[in-house]
């Protein structure tokens, strides 16, 4: 069974900056829950891998990805596609940032993934399906609160005296 899952959060801060934020794997254990990321290359085009480790200390899971598209925009923003190829988590993401203005933006979080199991597969994403947005939607929050937080330090230091 394929599933589609999408969360989005609007950010008070440039495309750019969010942008840069969110496409700095490492980075991603600041927001991402139970998750710390690892680049295998530069990660920063069409072919470049990292992967991410998703558990709780040595109970978990590698998720090793390819970056499949990778497209920025003038504005700042961009679009990342990645193609899931480890053992649990199979499927395409997405990252995109689109700006809605000079320090505004919105970031869309997509995942189609394989839910394993079959027919216990489908009844478990049920049940877990809540939960798992719950979960990313508190990483997207404090993913805004970070960049929001770093636009205004970077506001302040810019600002003339």
């Amino acid at each position: 069974m394929r599933v589609r899952l999408q969360r989005e959060v609007d950010v008070e801060a440039s495309a750019r900056a969010v942008w840069d934020y969110v496409t700095d794997w490492p980075r991603q254990e600041e927001w991402v829950p139970l998750t710390r990321v690892e680049r295998v290359d530069s990660a920063v085009d069409v072919g470049g891998r990292f992967r991410a480790w998703t558990g709780l200390g040595q109970v978990g899971f590698w998720d090793p990805m390819t970056i499949t598209a990778w497209e920025r925009s003038d504005d700042g923003g961009g679009r990342c596609e990645v193609l899931h190829l480890g053992t649990v988590v199979k499927g395409e993401g997405e990252f995109a940032v689109v700006a809605r203005g000079p320090q505004a933006s919105r970031f869309v979080w997509a995942e189609v993934v394989d839910v394993p199991l079959g027919g216990v597969g489908a009844a478990g994403w049920r049940v877990a399906r809540p939960v798992i947005e719950r979960v990313l939607d508190r990483g997207l929050d404090r993913m805004r609160q970070h960049v929001e937080e770093q636009a205004k330090i970077s506001t302040r230091t810019s600002e003339p005296s």
